[in-house]
C-alpha cells in the first residue's frame, strides 16, 4: 500500500519541477541549473527534516534503534519548518556557487513552490495529516476520519467531522501558483513575484490555520495565534520588504529603467537654440 500524504507530494515535487523548466525560461534562468538547485534542495529538505527528528527524539533512537524506519510517517510543522530552512540554505549556497541571481531564483521557484504546497495539502486532506476543528454536523463538505492510521500517524480524531482545512490551503495555494505564474513575465522588478509568494504564501497560512486543529502547533499569547501564524506573519512583513521600490539595477531581464528628463540638458538645448 502506498501512503496517498507521500504519493500526492511525490507527484507535487514532479509537477513542481516541470514547472520550474518553464518558469526558468520566463525568468531568464538556465534551466539545467534551476533544475539542479531544486534537485539539491528537496535532498536538504528530506534530510534536514529527519535529521532533525533523530535530534528531538535521540534517546528514543537510542533505546529503539528500528524507531528511525518510521521516520518518513511523521509529519508536524516543525518538522516541516527544519526540512524547509534546509533547503533554503542550500538552495542559495548552490545559486551563489553557480553565479546565479538569488531574487531571479526565487522569481522562478514561487509558482512551482506554491503548486507543490498545494500537492502536499491535497496529500495531507486524504491521510488526516493537519487536520481541523470540528465541524459540527450542518457542513456539508466536512470530513470524518475512520481509519485507525490517521490516529497512529498524525493523532487525527476519528468518526468526528472535522473542516477539511487542507482543502482550504490547497486551494488556496493552486490559486497562488496561477496568479504568480501569470505575474512572471509582467514583474516590474526583479524579486516582485518572490515577495507576492510570500505575502500569499502568509496570508494562506494564517487565514486557514483558523480552522486547524492546534494541537501540538505552539499556540502562543494565551491561544490567541499559532506557531504557523506567527511564521505567516514574518511571511508577509519579508514580502511586504521584498516588494519595496529598489535601484533601476534590479529590473528583470530585458527591461529598460525609466528615466527622468535632464532639467540642465533641455535649457542648454534652449540656449543652444537661442543663439
Amino acid at each position: 500500500m502506498i501512503p496517498s500524504y507521500g504519493a500526492l507530494a511525490a507527484l507535487g515535487v514532479i509537477l513542481a519541477l516541470l514547472l520550474a523548466q518553464r518558469t526558468a525560461a520566463l525568468a531568464g534562468l538556465n534551466a539545467n541549473h534551476l533544475w539542479n538547485l531544486c534537485v539539491v534542495a528537496l535532498f536538504a529538505a528530506l534530510i534536514g527534516s529527519r535529521l532533525f527528528l533523530v535530534i528531538v527524539n535521540w534517546r528514543v533512537v537510542l533505546h529503539h534503534p528500528s524507531w528511525i524506519l518510521t521516520l518518513a510517517m511523521i509529519h508536524h510543522p516543525l518538522v516541516g519548518a527544519a526540512g524547509s530552512l534546509a533547503a533554503v540554505a542550500f538552495a542559495w549556497l548552490y545559486a551563489r556557487w553557480q553565479k546565479m541571481p538569488v531574487l531571479a531564483v526565487a522569481d522562478a521557484l514561487a509558482a512551482p513552490l506554491a503548486l507543490g504546497l498545494a500537492f502536499g495539502q491535497v496529500g495531507a486532506l486524504l491521510a488526516g495529516a493537519g487536520y481541523g476543528t470540528e465541524a459540527g454536523q450542518g457542513l456539508p463538505w466536512a470530513v470524518t476520519y475512520t481509519d485507525p492510521l490517521a490516529t497512529q500517524w498524525s493523532g487525527t480524531p476519528l468518526y468526528t467531522p472535522l473542516h477539511p482545512v487542507q482543502g482550504y490551503a490547497a486551494l488556496c495555494f493552486l490559486v497562488l501558483a496561477v496568479v504568480l505564474y501569470i505575474l512572471l513575465p509582467r514583474r516590474r522588478q526583479i524579486g516582485d513575484v518572490a515577495g507576492v509568494w510570500l505575502l500569499g504564501t502568509g496570508v494562506a497560512v494564517f487565514v486557514t490555520e483558523i480552522w486547524r486543529d492546534r494541537d501540538g502547533r505552539g499556540a502562543v499569547f494565551g491561544g490567541l495565534l499559532d506557531g504557523p501564524q506567527i511564521a505567516a506573519i514574518v511571511l508577509v512583513i519579508a514580502g511586504g520588504f521584498l516588494l519595496r521600490e529598489r535601484k533601476p539595477g534590479g529590473q528583470p531581464e530585458g527591461s529598460a529603467a525609466v528615466q527622468e528628463p535632464d532639467a540642465s540638458a533641455d535649457a542648454k538645448a534652449e540656449d543652444d537654440s537661442a543663439r
